[in-house]
């Protein structure tokens, strides 16, 4: 008597898996890039291929339990850990805020080339999108339009695969929405400095408009920093950088994304 063979059962969809899978694939490429790790080294040191964790990273590789706990510990991070980070709302990109003069295009480029991510300046999108410099946009349509710009230049940078380093303009908290989108979306830094500090980095970028035909700029500014600071303290880290040097901000900002320093050597020479 012939026996039939049984089909396997396909495994049963679990509610959420597929947007579980997807964070899950984007932390474990930030926790990569914060340790400065290929993905041919984490495949080393987990044990996985590198083909399966390509698939994981993309959000498509159903990882067992087992492949998990030596993902998380290749990673340096316990698996509920790991689990926990996963399902929280994914952070693909880290903001840096402040007053121009706060060191976001230097502590940027710093850090970026640090965890191996792309940097971007969201005012150089806005001008290459309107094909027209800042002082041009406000002085032709106003501050209205460029807020227009500037949320539409986040929007899209936010919906690239890629997770990246940013250096938001200025006054992007005094907008609401555009604020909200940026707090939900990244890891949000605030480059505290002193008034004095933020012109003489200003100045020393030859930079002449912040006392151009202003008598009183310097009042100007420390009114607009006092102004701006209760919407600065609301991100998720603060660092002083009056008292910090571009090392330590980086430093901190890894230590945020729980990855230990990556080592300087790895970097020589690129």
């Amino acid at each position: 008597m012939k026996v039939k063979a049984r089909r396997a059962k396909p495994a049963p969809h679990v509610p959420g898996s597929s947007k579980l899978l997807g964070a899950l694939g984007c932390k474990v490429r930030a926790l990569r890039a914060a340790r400065g790790l290929t993905r041919r080294e984490l495949a080393a040191r987990s044990g996985l291929s590198e083909r399966f964790l390509a698939r994981i990273e993309s959000g498509s590789g159903n990882i067992s339990l087992l492949r998990f706990a030596a993902l998380a510990r290749a990673l340096d991070i316990s698996a509920s850990e790991l689990l926990h980070e996963a399902s929280r709302p994914a952070v693909s990109f880290i903001a840096l805020l402040g007053l121009r003069g706060a060191g976001k295009s230097t502590i940027g480029a710093a850090l970026a080339k640090r965890l191996r991510l792309p940097f971007f300046e969201l005012d150089s999108l806005i001008e290459e999108e309107a094909g027209l410099s800042l002082s041009q946009i406000f002085e032709m349509h106003g501050e209205r339009y460029y807020r227009r710009l500037e949320k539409e230049a986040l929007v899209r940078l936010l919906a690239s695969a890629e997770p990246g380093v940013l250096a938001a303009g200025g006054g992007i908290v005094t907008d609401p929405q555009t604020h909200e989108l940026l707090r939900r979306s990244c890891l949000t830094v605030w480059l505290r400095a002193r008034p004095e500090d933020h012109w003489s980095r200003v100045v020393a970028q030859r930079d002449r408009r912040p006392m151009a035909g202003k008598p009183n700029a310097m009042e100007e500014l420390r009114a607009l920093l006092s102004e701006r600071e209760p919407f600065y303290a609301g991100a998720e880290l603060t660092i002083d950088t009056s008292s910090t040097s571009i090392q330590e901000t980086v430093d901190r900002i890894q230590a945020a994304l729980k990855g230990p320093p990556a080592p300087a050597a790895r970097h020589s020479g690129r």
